[in-house]
């Protein structure tokens, strides 16, 4: 099933590949707000299953349906706020349609025009566990002067429009971290639920396993264990040091260094043989990079876990 799940960069793509009207969605912009009811003529509509390479606010005011992401399916009714971040499997159904707002941005939005450490203040825009809330009117009521400000600055003529639109995004944002966010922690959903850092750290110990065992010789970094799994490699860069507290590049030093402690204490491997095989091009390499992070070089940690051995 997987093989048929498509991944769409921008919301004028997705609708596009679907058949929907695109007459007043940007193909282009970091940020898009439509009123659904404009874009889905036709209903019921079922959409196909995809990856969006966007992050995503829906506002449904009148309207029922359903969407699925990943393995979670949830209703959709009047007063039902969601949010969903890039990456991850997704489908919708409406059944009806009167009122939905969709709101789409990109990270370069949040980053140039709500702040550039945007996930430290707003974590939850990495969250995974992104169960839909359903508000009485009168919350929602709060929700929908913010968007629909938002939506007259998007299609008014000002010259600052996208710093007008950065700010009062600022302001849904800390409403939307108040009544559904206020005690999201980052780094336990990392060492519970998080499915991106689960699928990060099998990707990690079976690229290594390659590695040991002279598979493969070509080294890992961010942008290859990203596209794995289908991400931008900020987007998985900024999850895994939200969600464990290290950076990737923390992540593979340390399972470098773990492998080549095994190696040197329970294999008779040369130390330039051990550096090839985990992608060192010279032994100097991996005992400059060793020593840097160890402290110590590996021939003397070789000899001093062969003393331990007696």
């Amino acid at each position: 099933m997987d093989k048929k799940i498509v991944s769409f960069a921008n919301l004028f793509d997705t609708y596009q590949a679907m058949g929907l009207p695109v007459d007043g969605i940007s193909p282009t912009g970091d940020f898009t707000i439509n009123n659904l009811k404009t874009l889905h003529p036709q209903l019921p509509f079922s959409s196909l299953g995809y990856r969006p390479g966007y992050f995503s606010f829906l506002f449904v005011k009148n309207a029922t349906g359903q969407y699925t992401t990943d393995d979670s399916t949830f209703k959709t009714m009047p007063g039902t706020i969601y949010f969903t971040n890039p990456g991850h499997f997704k489908s919708f159904v409406w059944n009806t349609l009167e009122d939905v707002t969709l709101i789409t941005f990109t990270e370069d939005f949040l980053k140039e025009n709500v702040h550039r450490d945007v996930f430290q203040e707003f974590p939850f825009l990495l969250s995974e566990t992104v169960s839909p809330r359903v508000l009485e009117p009168e919350a929602f009521a709060e929700f929908e002067l913010l968007y629909k400000q938002i939506d007259d600055a998007f299609r008014g003529p000002s010259q600052y429009k996208q710093k007008i639109i950065g700010n009062f995004f600022v302001i849904l944002l800390l409403k939307i971290k108040e009544y559904f966010w206020s005690d999201y922690n980052p780094i336990y959903e990392g060492n519970r639920s998080s499915q991106i850092v689960k699928t990060f750290r099998k990707n990690l110990e079976a690229h290594y396993r390659q590695l040991v065992q002279g598979k493969t010789d070509k080294v890992y970094r961010v942008q290859e264990y990203a596209a794995l799994q289908g991400l931008h490699p900020n987007y998985l860069s900024n999850v895994i040091k939200s969600k464990t507290g290290k950076t990737v590049s923390t992540w593979i030093m340390e399972k470098t260094i773990t492998e080549a402690k095994s190696l040197l204490q329970n294999s008779s491997l040369s130390i330039k043989e051990i550096a090839y095989l985990l992608g060192f091009s010279e032994a100097t390499h991996l005992s400059n990079y060793f020593k840097k992070n160890t402290g110590t070089t590996p021939a003397l940690y070789r000899k001093e876990a062969a003393k331990a051995d007696l």
